[in-house]
């Protein structure tokens, strides 16, 4: 199935993690001004000049993509929820931090430039 929207995509998933990708989507927009929705690689994305900010709903994790690289302070806060390439992994039975997660996005716009 290919997606044309944000919407179409959570309307693929159960109630509770649609639930939890509208809220990071709320999140992102509220952190980042002006940031645009899409979809890119069949995931829900956001992008200004470029798409900066992927996000996507899996068995047992909400997982956000690409990995921060350039915000020390922020690489350490989200240790615990780094896998092997950088990506974050928000599992489904924990609250979901938003605060950290609108940092995050902002770390990511400003990391490729879209801030």
């Amino acid at each position: 199935m290919h997606f044309q929207s944000h919407e179409a995509y959570f309307a693929t998933q159960p109630t509770e993690l649609r639930r939890r990708l509208e809220d990071i989507q709320q999140q992102v927009e509220a952190q980042v001004p002006g940031a645009t929705k899409t979809i890119s690689y069949n995931l829900p994305a956001f992008r200004q000049q470029r798409t900066f900010f992927y996000f996507a709903a899996f068995k047992n994790h909400i997982g956000i993509y690409p990995p921060v690289t350039q915000d020390l302070e922020l690489i350490e806060a989200t240790r615990a929820l780094r896998g092997p390439k950088g990506n974050l992994s928000f599992p489904h039975n924990a609250e979901l931090p938003l605060p950290l997660i609108g940092r995050i996005a902002r770390a990511l716009a400003l990391q490729y430039g879209a801030a």
